[in-house]
């Protein structure tokens, strides 16, 4: 008996052990590389520091939402983006330096679009890419094949996550995959997963009910709940809200008569205990990879409460989750606020899901005593885009970049369209103003006529008389010339004129009321008329006192070329950041002489990898990390420079220390 026992309790001790995830909780790390395409990523969104003020809150995992299939080339092959897979690097390198669990979840979907029977032809393209990218990488990283399924048998997508999973495993053995059911990640359709025969796997579900109180204001639901509003939790006869009139006859007003069954604890419980007996049938590991409550319609404190209550019964069930979402509107901060982690967050909300509280301090917005950069191959730290037009604006141009390895690029789009960069928080310039700094630039335009302005907006405040009024300057053919040649401007702040404000349809002259203690953006706009067939670069905009900014690339783009990258030679180095060595690889559209050299960042040369005459084509070559004399240099940050035909691309390379 007593050996039976010894067994009995060694199998549920097995059992226990077997179903942890190596994380606990997290966040997701939304609206960042969930772009259209890798063209549309602001890179900067999201840096280190925001990596570890995660990790500060107490969490130990960041799942990662990618719209992995719109960073590809499309069909057939579905080649993964670099520009992309260089962003990605970031995201893994930042956690496994912080030794957070990363999620790279594939996050290809729409809410309104059934999963097509055919994604496996997708699935099982993209993922071995990855995979191969990151097998030699720390158990920190793991795969999500594809967020919420739906539309889908629940048999066809099993067989289809089979195909994704062989595909990932024929590169990679080692990292942990995360598989979901049908009905979008629904705990109800676990268990009609198939039994995959992979054991590291971790099964994920999604957790956002009752429905009507997470949800409550969301557009995005059929029909739309905006109208939707004071919805409790948990239910309460005397705070319950009469159904809106738009919504009379449909399933929510049928859910809101129910609400006394479905909005309660218990209920919350007995559906989240669907996925915990899934998991102890199965002997599996399961992992909640999103819960949440919508901001704008939903109280505060019942917000807090659902929190709380569902933090609290994971943790008794020992489920691992990730809430959704970090940033926006499920987030961590307080409604209407900046989502500055140092001033915003919601302590209620923190408190209720058991996070480490930081130090808040009110925000104060102090006036910039140096300058910074707007744009330098990114969209600065501290600032969004917010641009409207449709036009084409690529902030990651390799149209022949004066600086490093890309440049700003704008084109098309109506008049009254622009290249908005928004300030977060607000910038004090008027120390900056008063002691004579600029806005410096290397520009480029391709035609004669351009003409465009460059504004800074002030905020608006609650006064009724107070308006976002405008600083502007002009340029056109005078300043600086448009002869697809680069260009260097310095204009003082002090030279911007005040222009008024376009504020509900309606427009005000100025009056001398801008407020350069209170800047809220900077504009590139199509102030004068459309900018079809016009097209303008940018390089390296910023505020500064130095006005020693230098066109590094003298030549101009060809008269009666068309501008397209295929016709360019082209530079990629893999890895970047590297630690002993890495590939440099290069393709020449013509014939003639090349060099390919690494110099450090103040412009000395370190080594030169090749310098010789090459027919057209592609080359691939290595950089050990050594200089000329053969000796190790030291971690930094370098400049690999391709020369060929009188062109030039520039790469930041990276070297960290062995």
């Amino acid at each position: 008996m007593k050996k039976l026992i010894l067994i009995s309790l060694s199998l549920l001790i097995f059992q226990f052990i077997h179903a942890q995830a190596p994380f606990h909780r997290g966040v997701n790390l939304t609206n960042w590389l969930q772009a259209d395409n890798a063209s549309k990523i602001q890179f900067r969104k999201y840096t280190k520091k925001d990596f570890n003020d995660i990790k500060s809150l107490g969490c130990d995992v960041i799942r990662l939402p990618v719209n992995l299939h719109g960073m590809t080339s499309g069909a057939p092959d579905y080649t993964i983006d670099p520009l992309f897979i260089s962003f990605l690097d970031s995201a893994v390198d930042w956690a496994e330096n912080l030794q957070l669990y990363l999620i790279i979840d594939n996050h290809s979907f729409d809410p309104a679009v059934n999963t097509s029977p055919e994604i496996g032809q997708i699935l099982t393209k993209v993922w071995p890419q990855l995979a191969e990218r990151y097998k030699d990488k720390s158990d920190y990283i793991l795969y999500e094949i594809l967020n919420e399924p739906h539309g889908i048998t629940n048999q066809l997508w099993g067989s289809i996550q089979q195909l994704a999973i062989d595909a990932i495993r024929s590169k990679d053995t080692k990292h942990t995959i995360i598989v979901g059911a049908s009905g979008y990640n629904s705990y109800a359709d676990l268990a009609q997963m198939p039994v995959y025969s992979d054991q590291n796997l971790i099964y994920t579900f999604h957790f956002y009910d009752p429905f009507l109180f997470t949800h409550q204001g969301a557009s995005w639901s059929t029909p739309s709940m905006e109208p939707l509003s004071g919805v409790p939790f948990p239910y309460s006869q005397a705070e319950m809200p009469v159904c809106p009139p738009s919504l009379v006859g449909t399933w929510i007003q049928s859910n809101l008569n129910n609400y006394q069954n479905d909005g309660t604890v218990a209920k919350v419980k007995s559906l989240i205990d669907i996925a915990v007996n899934f998991r102890n049938a199965r002997n599996v590991t399961i992992f909640c990879g999103e819960f949440g409550v919508y901001i704008p319609n939903s109280d505060t404190t019942d917000r807090a409460f659902w929190y709380q209550t569902v933090k609290d019964y994971f943790e008794e069930k020992s489920i691992p989750w990730t809430i959704w979402d970090y940033k926006g509107g499920f987030g961590l901060f307080e409604k209407g606020s900046g989502e500055i982690f140092e001033s915003d967050l919601n302590i209620s909300l923190l408190e209720a899901l058991d996070f480490t509280i930081p130090e808040q301090h009110p925000l104060v917005i102090k006036p910039d005593s140096v300058g910074f950069r707007i744009y330098d191959d990114y969209i600065g730290q501290g600032i969004l885009d917010a641009s409207y037009t449709t036009g084409t604006i690529n902030y990651y141009s390799d149209l022949i970049p004066n600086n490093d390895q890309y440049c700003l690029y704008w084109s098309g789009g109506p008049q009254y369209t622009a290249v908005t960069l928004d300030f977060i928080p607000n910038k004090d310039l008027s120390r900056l103003v008063n002691s004579g700094y600029a806005l410096d630039m290397i520009v480029r335009g391709n035609t004669t006529g351009i003409k465009f302005d460059i504004r800074f907006l002030d905020s608006k405040t609650a006064d009724p008389l107070d308006h976002p009024w405008r600083m502007r300057v002009t340029l056109d053919g005078a300043i600086p010339g448009w002869d697809k040649s680069w260009h260097h401007l310095h204009i003082p702040l002090s030279d911007f004129t005040e222009h008024g404000s376009w504020d509900n349809n309606t427009w005000y002259t100025p009056t001398g009321k801008f407020d350069w203690s209170a800047v809220d953006r900077m504009e590139i706009v199509s102030e004068y008329g459309s900018m079809d067939g016009k097209e303008v670069w940018f390089d390296n905009i910023m505020i500064t006192d130095q006005d020693t900014a230098t066109v590094v690339q003298g030549g101009t783009l060809g008269l009666n070329t068309k501008l397209t990258t295929g016709e360019l030679p082209s530079l990629d180095v893999l890895p970047n950041p590297m630690t002993e060595s890495t590939t440099i690889s290069c393709y020449l559209p013509k014939s003639g002489a090349t060099r390919i050299s690494v110099y450090s960042i103040n412009g000395q040369k370190i080594t030169d990898i090749i310098n010789k005459t090459l027919p057209e084509g592609k080359f691939t070559m290595n950089w050990d990390g050594n200089d000329e004399r053969g000796i190790k240099v030291p971690g930094g940050i370098y400049i690999c420079r391709l020369s060929n035909n009188n062109v030039s691309k520039n790469i930041k390379l990276i070297k960290l220390n062995e």
